[in-house]
């Protein structure tokens, strides 16, 4: 007899607990930050790099050089922080949950001028913004979210941006034959489809103001996005 029971969603397997537990083995390195493939560091940085380029001549007057403030979200050791986003910004928060990794991004040499801001030990399940962002940088994090606290998330940065400012979420997006959520059991997390992603963002409150893929990434990973979004 075939069981009329709906499959729970994938995203009901993320359990934060252990999603902190497999982190905190991870050491605090470029190379622990991705999986092993610390050469698409550059690759990544450059990208990003070009992306608010683009953004910048979508912006109705011209943006100063460097942004006045930015938060890089799910921030790790700082890879982002000191690799890109001090060189636009004059202030970056850093958001991120592990110790040893907050820790870390105090002890980074930043490329640009930027300098760091305030350091929120927190999960962006429970990070409240208290500051007004030019940019709110989330990469590769908010697969450890539920679509519901994902959600929740997002609608609480819309008051934390500045006007014409940006949320920008860089994320692998699943390639699932059938069109779903993969959850990865390794370190209890979710790889959205598109589809799911541009959903949460409409349900956010959120618009997509540009859109494209990260290139340059060996074969065999995940496809990586960018989504700019500003509210509705």
């Amino acid at each position: 007899m075939v069981s009329l029971e709906s499959t729970p969603a994938s995203d009901a397997h993320i359990c934060q607990a252990d999603a902190l537990k497999y982190w905190n083995s991870i050491p605090a390195t470029v190379n622990g930050m991705l999986g092993g493939f610390p050469h698409v560091s550059r690759v990544d940085l450059r990208g990003s790099s070009a992306f608010i380029e683009k953004l910048r001549r979508l912006h109705s007057s011209p943006p100063p050089s460097r942004l006045q403030r930015g938060v890089d979200c799910g921030a790790g050791i700082g890879r982002v922080t000191a690799g890109f986003l001090s060189k636009v910004c004059q202030i970056v928060d850093i958001v991120e949950p592990v110790e040893k990794f907050a820790s870390e991004v105090c002890r980074q040499n930043m490329s640009g001028e930027g300098k760091l801001g305030e350091v929120h030990m927190v999960g962006l399940q429970d990070w409240i913004p208290s500051e007004k962002y030019d940019v709110i940088w989330i990469q590769w994090c908010l697969g450890h979210l539920t679509d519901q606290e994902l959600e929740r998330y997002l609608s609480r940065c819309l008051p934390a941006l500045k006007s014409e400012g940006w949320i920008v979420v860089k994320e692998n997006v699943s390639t699932d034959p059938d069109g779903d959520d993969i959850f990865d059991e390794e370190d209890s997390s979710v790889t959205r489809t598109d589809a799911k992603f541009r959903s949460l963002f409409e349900m956010a409150g959120l618009k997509i103001l540009k859109t494209e893929v990260q290139t340059g990434f060996p074969k065999g990973l995940y496809p990586v996005k960018f989504y700019a979004l500003q509210p509705e």
